[in-house]
């Protein structure tokens, strides 16, 4: 700032803004004003998870809620044919699939070593 600018001046020596400034809204000079920064496309982004202890099959290794390995090849050409889960009274889940072959040679649970018995199955 020069040192006019910095002194007090009287009320009658100040000059008026220009007319262009003075028939301007307020609005329309905050529209001339360039913006920071401008949304052009917003995509929203969600995870969501079954609420289980078990994340995978302890048999196969796959998700629990993906197909197991029996099912994988029938999966993309047999729609109809759905992998389903199976929980145990442990709380322990498997593919029904790999549960199933597991109890034919052994019947217990393949994690915790209990008698397997089957509490609820689906999806």
């Amino acid at each position: 700032m020069s040192e006019p600018d910095k002194m007090e001046v009287d009320s009658e020596n100040i000059t008026p803004a220009p007319l262009e400034q003075q028939l301007v809204p307020e609005e329309e000079q905050k529209q001339t004003q360039r913006k920071r920064f401008e949304i052009k496309k917003w995509t929203a982004v969600a995870f969501w998870s079954w609420d289980i202890a078990v994340d995978n099959c302890a048999i196969c290794r796959n998700h629990i809620m993906e197909p197991c390995i029996e099912c994988q090849p029938k999966a993309m050409t047999d729609t109809d044919n759905e992998c389903v889960a199976a929980w145990g009274v442990c709380n322990h889940a498997f593919h029904l699939h790999c549960i199933n072959k597991w109890i034919q040679t052994r019947d217990a649970c393949p994690l915790d070593n209990q008698p397997w018995q089957l509490a609820r199955c689906g999806r």
